[in-house]
């Protein structure tokens, strides 16, 4: 029964994740329910074998049907990479206990913002290019990359954010982009978690059929509803973010 509750986790999250991010909403909680007695650090490794692979299935999806800003994406993706495995190192060193009440705060700034500029994320109209494209993709690249490893909970929904608010790119083009830019922050993370003993690579490789199945379905709805189709997703699962980090954060250790 448990591996069913967990394939049909990993199914809803791929879903989710391959159109607005987020599926580690849904997945890691789940995770967490099924093996209480487990090492974080073993949860969260297992639970980037799945979501590699389903990432990386919507991100070919993405790529074959929408047009990617590979000058934006590429240098996003190395930084990305590089600072990744940083925080899969950090997390296994240091407790996130700052960053986890932070992070409602943030994600409610991002909520408000995009709600009330009803046109955000619309229009498809890049806004930089040449080296001030690469700086500012690297910048981006390298905080959500050592986030996305040291933690992770709405790492796809703050990169689809930065790349409308920083980039100009709709919310459509600025998923395929996240995809990307996922993958590596995943094959970077995924590198010291194996390394370091904490994958459980059974269930991973489950989770991670289920994923991928999710995430076809998940692109295909994105594509066929475009960028307002988007942006409403985007707002549920960043509400439902808020609701989560914050009990995370507060509710839970004040009980």
């Amino acid at each position: 029964m448990d591996f069913v509750l967990l394939g049909c986790a990993a199914f809803l999250a791929g879903l989710v994740d391959a159109v607005v991010g987020g599926g580690g909403l849904i997945q890691i909680p789940v995770m967490f329910s099924v093996f209480p007695r487990e090492l974080p650090a073993t949860l969260l490794g297992t639970s980037k074998l799945a979501g590699f692979c389903g990432t990386s299935a919507a991100a070919v999806n993405y790529v074959r049907r929408v047009k990617v800003a590979w000058s934006a994406v590429v240098p996003a993706a190395l930084a990305a990479f590089a600072l990744s495995f940083a925080g899969a190192y950090t997390v296994t060193k240091v407790p996130g206990d700052f960053i986890r009440s932070l992070l409602p705060l943030v994600l409610l700034a991002v909520a408000i913002y995009t709600f009330r500029k009803k046109d955000f994320g619309a229009v498809h109209a890049p806004v930089h290019s040449g080296m001030t494209e690469r700086m500012i993709a690297i910048g981006t690249g390298a905080c959500i990359g050592f986030y996305d490893g040291f933690f992770g909970p709405g790492t796809g929904s703050f990169l689809m954010f930065l790349f409308v608010r920083f980039f100009g790119f709709d919310f459509l083009s600025a998923s395929a982009a996240a995809k990307v830019v996922n993958v590596a922050c995943n094959i970077s993370a995924l590198l010291w978690f194996g390394y370091s003993g904490h994958l459980i690579w059974q269930l991973g490789l489950m989770m991670a059929l289920c994923q991928v199945a999710g995430s076809l379905v998940g692109t295909k709805l994105a594509i066929k509803h475009g960028s307002a189709f988007v942006r409403k997703l985007f707002l549920v699962v960043v509400s439902l973010l808020i609701l989560k980090t914050a009990y995370d954060a507060f509710a839970r250790w004040s009980l």
